[in-house]
């Protein structure tokens, strides 16, 4: 039987996906479990896996295209089937860029459109942007389909058109994007504030030395995750999000981690996070570390969490304030560990520290419930290993 490829729902209360570009052209033959296409999130640009070995046949939709979740936008058949029938209403679709399938007719292109660029094709939006820019498509190469000029591929060459002779432009990947449009919408629509504790990591570093006899491979990370999803449950606005006017309290502490790849930031999830032990978070953390370094992440790696954890001790960051993930309305930046002296009994001492950020989405989070959470948390990190019985 035929095998429906649909958009799939990566995120909640997800209601369209983004096609950034198939891995396969329409009659290959594809194996189930290799890489079909690419979907844009708002975290990411993740690989959806085929459902099915056969051929990639009745494709629909194409790059840059907005697509209800659930909507087929393509079909794998074995031999001798064929693509099932279906009506696709034209209200259906939405295209950020009106993408279409590729047409080697192209008698009637535009004038400005080279030789290279009629082959492959290009998208209404992207002539017009270049039109305007000022962009000669005489020899542009696009980043869709077979070729296909698109929009980003006209701002791209214009940027580097206006920066000529003056600095070195480098254009951003898919990753590197996201990260500068949802940093940026988080940070001019959320009402951000920040509570600042330093808390003795003696205790957290007492605990890590004996748990490495079993665990090798726990972090400082892994202890963070596992006291804070336990400290969720006692505060729930923490665990929370601002939604259409309302807090929406979750029911699933899932705690995502920020992780450093080769364009910007992602930040996989670890689920269920206050029910697991730490050997299972490490184990957590380290798969999805793994994925992430060899950009093979899942879209379920990144979806639905409620909490965000943002550690830059290893690059000796003493301390920093994070901007909230959306819609989360917390996320906790923690500095690294260094000698400081401090008053210990009235007395000069010099003890491990380390400095805890708390941002907070002031619609969902008081100051007062940022600070019981941050003290909370400050007391569990002088005796982890009694939290964590």
């Amino acid at each position: 039987m035929a095998f429906s490829v649909v958009m799939p729902a990566l995120e909640m209360a997800q209601e369209t996906g983004k096609l950034v570009a198939w891995r396969k052209r329409e009659g290959e033959s594809v194996t189930k479990g290799e890489p079909l296409l690419e979907i844009e999130t708002d975290k990411a640009v993740l690989e959806v896996e085929a459902p099915a070995d056969g051929v990639l046949a009745g494709v629909t939709v194409y790059a840059g295209t907005v697509v209800p979740v659930g909507k087929t936008i393509a079909w794998i058949i074995r031999p001798g089937e064929k693509v099932p029938q279906e009506v696709i209403p034209n209200s259906v679709l939405q295209s950020s860029e009106q993408a279409r399938p590729v047409k080697r007719d192209v008698a009637k292109a535009d004038s400005a459109v080279g030789p290279d660029t009629r082959s492959a094709g290009i998208s209404p939006k992207a002539r017009r942007l270049a039109k305007e820019r000022g962009v000669d498509l005489a020899g542009l190469r696009g980043s869709g389909p077979s070729g296909e000029i698109l929009a980003s591929d006209i701002l791209a060459a214009a940027t580097q058109q206006s920066g000529a002779g003056t600095s070195p432009v480098q254009k951003l990947g898919a990753i590197g994007r996201l990260m500068a449009e949802r940093t940026t919408q988080s940070w001019t629509s959320v009402p951000h504030f920040f509570v600042v504790r330093e808390v003795d990591a003696g205790g957290l570093m007492a605990a890590r030395k004996h748990e490495r006899s079993a665990l090798p491979a726990v972090t400082y990370t892994d202890f963070l995750v596992a006291m804070v999803a336990r400290l969720l449950a006692k505060h729930p606005r923490l665990n929370a999000s601002w939604s259409e006017g309302r807090i929406r309290l979750n029911a699933e502490v899932n705690i995502a981690v920020a992780m450093a790849v080769e364009e910007g930031v992602v930040a996989p999830v670890i689920r269920n996070a206050e029910k697991a032990t730490l050997a299972e978070i490490a184990a957590q953390r380290q798969g999805l570390t793994d994925r992430a370094r060899a950009n093979r992440l899942h879209p379920t790696d990144l979806a639905n969490a409620s909490f965000t954890i943002s550690n830059l001790g290893m690059y000796h960051v003493d301390a920093f304030s994070a901007i909230i993930s959306l819609p989360q309305a917390a996320i906790l930046a923690v500095g690294s560990i260094t000698d400081r002296v401090v008053a210990v009994s009235g007395q000069p001492a010099v003890r491990p520290m380390m400095t805890l950020t708390l941002s907070c989405d002031h619609r969902v989070v008081d100051g007062a419930r940022a600070a019981l959470f941050l003290n909370d948390l400050v007391e569990a990190l002088r005796k982890p290993e009694q939290r964590l019985r």
